[in-house]
């Protein structure tokens, strides 16, 4: 185990404060990174004390390995508009930043007010494109983690702490 169920949870509500203290007010979209980011998505919109929308969409570029393919397909896409919104992209983990810098340039041609990321899991050592994180839960090292929404290969989602995945 690297993070317990309690860590997060703790560190999601201060996360919840900082954003209700940076956006008191106008349209902030929770911009949901499928599927992954859901189950964090889900505690840290509940750790808000303002109105915010929700949206998810679907970006892939790691397949079924342990390693990103370097390759970025949008898989869902957002039902709404964003124009002129405040976009806070909620993610699982910033790992080689290759997924998250193209999210980011795709949403800006959309028009939005301001784009920030929030993640719960950031490895900055791993950065092969630049991506500023606004909001990081928890910088971790090197390792292949699951649980709390982050699997392997579909599998381990479902845990309730952030665990390294071994190589046996």
């Amino acid at each position: 185990m690297l993070l317990s169920a309690e860590q997060i949870a703790a560190r999601v509500r201060e996360m919840g404060a900082e954003i209700d203290h940076d956006y008191p007010d106008g349209n902030l979209h929770l911009v949901c990174i499928l599927k992954g980011a859901c189950f964090f998505l889900a505690d840290l919109a509940r750790a808000l004390h303002r109105d915010a929308y929700v949206d998810f969409m679907g970006i892939s570029s790691y397949g079924k390995g342990k390693s990103t393919s370097g390759e970025v397909k949008v898989t869902k896409d957002l039902d709404i508009s964003v124009e002129g919104a405040d976009l806070l992209i909620v993610e699982d983990i910033v790992d080689s930043g290759v997924t998250l810098n193209y999210l980011v340039h795709l949403l800006e041609q959309r028009k939005p007010r301001s784009v920030r990321i929030a993640a719960l899991l950031d490895k900055p050592e791993r950065r092969q494109r630049p991506v500023k994180v606004a909001y990081t839960g928890f910088q971790i090292p090197d390792e292949f983690v699951v649980g709390y929404g982050l699997d392997f290969a579909e599998h381990y989602r479902n845990l309730r702490d952030v665990c390294i995945l071994g190589n046996d």
